[in-house]
């Protein structure tokens, strides 16, 4: 029976199948309730006292009453409700069905729908307002609209993926789109998204690049390949036509070498990419392996002990005031050998007990100088054990030991750093007067630059390039939303001939097309940096990051997998206490690691019943070298060596 209830009178079924929801997804659906009212109807019971419970449509109850106390609803708001009887079972049964027979939307009818939506008038801000999306979501839906129709239809009929038809997307011509997509319905090896993406933006390969190198000229001609030169051309300048054909080739290289690698390193599996880093899809499912580097002998320890004490010599030229020019320039030239050599013994390769091997793997990449190149990391299908069963005590903050335990890898501060840049570079891709100011200021400042200060960024145009070789942050809103930035730039000048005709046209681009190119090209030259004294630290940033008043908690999360697996015991109570207190602490003390790793996780992300002023605490919190604050207040440096910054047993005991 169709009846029209109070709001307030529906309360919520404890007998709800539903007990996970999704923040994002709620407040699409409040959004949505708020733009065309409720356009399904609640399912309740009658209960006592003239109430009735929602059975089905608990998040829609949820967004009603939200909408009411922020006062879009008015608080007598009637909702019209199907009122069911029956056992508890029956009634169980038909909340199961109601969100258990729904099929999520394929993205080609969402992008279809609004693009109709747009063409009949409305704006994106219009569509994502009454959405709940972001700008950049309707955007990025609108540009899979306009791909060729041989990709959208693709995308629509589930033959190609999300990613795949965003790579096809990568430029704005459907004509070159639909040349790629119709050269690899025959492709033998396996298409993703990144095959596809070189592809539609090389319509020929330069003999230099790492494909054409790996494959060998000689090869690719005798499979067919064909190559245009011009009068002044030499083989690394050549042109090599048949991009597919060249791809094909360099797999099957790629595959070769990697069995070579698995039988030469005893390992159970050895997976190539193309890439020349692992991307996170790439190690989706699996585990990475903890390891350490092959220790130094006596006579490399000796010798990287002399090289810190000459840095040290060397670098006191540079700090003394009274050292002439030439003097000052010998220096440098000593400190860039000595730091070279340096990092040739530090670059050891990693040391994996025998007995792990043969449920172990790794990654092969294609390096720019086109040779096959082992990542120094292990990676297995099996769940890693922490086999810590020591007990933690609750953390004294006023310890001297606290310093010790906030110890992180260096490791980690480098990928933090890194996932901390990509954060402010979405604010500041966002803020195209910003960047211009900024953009201005670097290059000016250039001029009278002291060698001695931290660069803020690479400005003169390169892209900044992580300190880890190979690492993308898994799931990172700040990586997805920079990927989804550069999907909506306008590329159309990119098809004149000549680089007087591509400036005219991009000159020719409307304010805000341009606008969007300022952001990109700036936002990518920032360097990873962290909220610390020393290498990471870059004071400018801190002053970006302030004028964007960036909340680093809304781009970024502490998990298992990117901090709470990676420190000590002691440093996760530490974070355990600032949300919840000494009770909060207790509560977890005696965890194993990686018990405590994963509990930790759930807690910071929200997930997880407790009282309202922990969970906002624990939502707020983030590592204080991952905050943007003021430059002249930095966070000690926190690097230590890893492996005793990764046995956090060790360390806890000590930080107890």
């Amino acid at each position: 029976m169709i009846q029209s209830i109070p709001l307030k009178k529906l309360i919520s079924s404890p007998r709800n199948v539903r007990k996970a929801s999704d923040v994002l997804a709620d407040l699409q659906l409040r959004a949505d309730i708020a733009a065309r009212g409720l356009l399904q109807n609640l399912v309740v019971r009658k209960a006592t006292r003239g109430k009735f419970e929602v059975e089905a449509g608990g998040r829609r109850l949820a967004a009603l009453q939200a909408l009411v106390e922020e006062g879009t609803l008015p608080k007598n708001h009637e909702v019209t409700c199907l009122v069911i009887e029956g056992e508890e079972s029956e009634v169980r049964e038909a909340s199961l069905a109601e969100n258990f027979q729904r099929l999520a939307m394929n993205p080609a009818d969402e992008a279809q729908a609004f693009a109709t939506i747009i063409d009949a008038g409305a704006s994106t801000e219009d569509v994502a307002r009454r959405f709940g999306l972001t700008v950049r979501f309707v955007e990025g839906r609108l540009r899979i609209a306009g791909l060729a129709p041989c990709v959208f239809e693709a995308l629509a009929e589930g033959t190609i993926t999300l990613d795949m038809a965003k790579a096809y997307g990568a430029i704005s011509y459907i004509d070159r789109q639909a040349h790629v997509y119709a050269e690899l319905q025959d492709a033998w090896y396996q298409i993703t998204p990144d095959t596809i993406r070189r592809m539609v933006l090389d319509a020929t390969v330069r003999g230099s690049d790492p494909r054409a190198v790996l494959v060998g000229r000689d090869a690719y001609l005798a499979a067919g390949g064909r190559i245009e030169r011009e009068l002044f051309d030499d083989e690394a300048s050549e042109s090599w036509i048949d991009v597919a054909l060249l791809e094909g080739l360099a797999q099957k290289a790629m595959e070769d070498a990697a069995k070579r690698a698995a039988e030469e390193h005893g390992l159970a599996w050895v997976r190539p990419t193309l890439g020349n880093y692992v991307s996170h899809d790439l190690v989706e499912g699996l585990n990475r392996l903890p390891f350490e580097l092959a220790p130094l002998s006596e006579e490399e320890a000796r010798e990287l002990s002399d090289l810190e004490a000459d840095y040290d010599r060397t670098a006191a030229i540079l700090e003394d005031e009274d050292s002439d020019e030439s003097e000052i320039a010998k220096a440098e030239e000593e400190l860039v050998s000595i730091d070279r050599a340096m990092r040739d013994l530090n670059d050891r390769p990693p040391v994996l007990a025998d007995e792990l091997k043969a449920e172990t793997g790794a990654f092969l990449v294609l390096s720019r100088n086109g040779e096959p190149a082992m990542v120094p990391q292990y990676y297995t299908e099996a769940e890693v054990i922490d086999d810590d069963d020591g007990a933690v005590e609750p953390v004294d903050a006023g310890a001297d030991t606290k310093r010790r335990s906030g110890a992180l890898s260096q490791r980690l501060l480098d990928e933090l750093a890194m996932q901390r840049r990509d954060i402010l570079a979405i604010h500041l891709a966002n803020n195209p007067a910003l960047a211009l100011d900024f953009m201005i200021f670097t290059l000016a400042d250039a001029d009278g630059h002291d060698w001695r200060a931290k660069k803020a960024s690479t400005l003169v145009g390169s892209v900044a390039s992580g300190p880890v070789a190979g690492f993308e942050a898994k799931d990172a809103p700040a990586s997805a939303a920079l990927a989804e930035f550069a999907a909506t730039l306008d590329e159309s000048w990119r098809s004149g001939e000549t680089d007087v005709e591509r400036f005219e046209r991009f000159r020719a681009l409307s304010d805000e097309a341009r606008s969007g190119w300022l952001g990109h090209v700036v936002s990518r030259t920032l360097v990873a940096s962290l909220a610390c004294e020393g290498d990471r630290s870059a004071p400018l940033h801190e002053i970006l990051g302030s004028l964007l008043k960036i909340e680093t908690a809304h781009w970024w999360r502490p998990t298992a997998a990117n901090f709470f697996d990676r420190v000590a015991k002691a440093r996760t109570l530490e974070a355990l206490d600032a949300a919840g207190g000494a009770e909060l602490v207790s509560r977890y003390a005696g965890s194993k690691k990686a018990e405590l790793a994963s509990a930790a996780e759930r807690i910071f992300s929200g997930n997880f019943i407790g009282e309202a002023d922990v969970k906002m605490r624990a939502g707020e919190w983030v590592p204080e070298i991952m905050r943007f604050g003021s430059p002249e207040e930095p966070v000690e440096d926190e690097t230590a060596d890893p492996a005793e910054d990764e046995t956090a047993n060790e360390i806890a005991e000590q930080a107890a």
